[in-house]
């Protein structure tokens, strides 16, 4: 079964390399699930929660105008398998030529199709499996602060 899920929040959180890795929350049947990513990835998706453009366009809003321009659209991110710790991603398209709909998946990083979703505002969908294996109860995290959106650092300092 699939899940709807929302962005909670980016911040910084704990990985197995101690303090300080910036990890994007999110929230599906009513449980949380933290991945890990780049400090670059937790900038773009902060940027796009908050609608603050950048001065040049970061490479999700390049891809954003290019898969635009060529007539198609993302319609929706999943969040669809979990192995050795690392999560795995697909981003579902389409587009409209000649009258005929086309539809193509990519594969993709989780982060990369979190930060895209939330500029083109499609759903994100996680799998049971994933949620069963790395959702977590939202008592199990701690916060600096009790902002329910955690905004820049709610796991922690703002990692910006």
């Amino acid at each position: 079964m699939e899940h709807e899920a929302s962005v909670e929040g980016v911040g910084v959180g704990v990985s197995d390399e101690g303090p300080g890795a910036p990890v994007v929350v999110l929230q599906a049947r009513e449980e949380l699930i933290p991945i890990f990513i780049s400090s670059d990835q937790a900038q773009s998706m902060q940027l796009a929660l908050e609608g603050e453009p950048f001065e040049r366009p970061l490479t999700h809003d390049l891809f954003v105008e290019m898969v635009a321009e060529f007539g198609a659209a993302i319609d929706r991110v999943r969040i669809d398998d979990l192995a050795d710790g690392t999560f795995y991603a697909k981003i579902d398209t389409e587009q409209y030529h000649g009258g005929e709909r086309k539809q193509a998946v990519f594969d993709a990083r989780p982060s990369d199709g979190i930060a895209l979703a939330l500029r083109v505002d499609c759903p994100i969908i996680v799998t049971d499996d994933v949620v069963d294996e790395a959702g977590r109860p939202p008592e199990a995290f701690e916060t600096e602060d009790d902002d329910p959106g955690m905004g820049g650092g709610g796991l922690g300092e703002d990692p910006f």
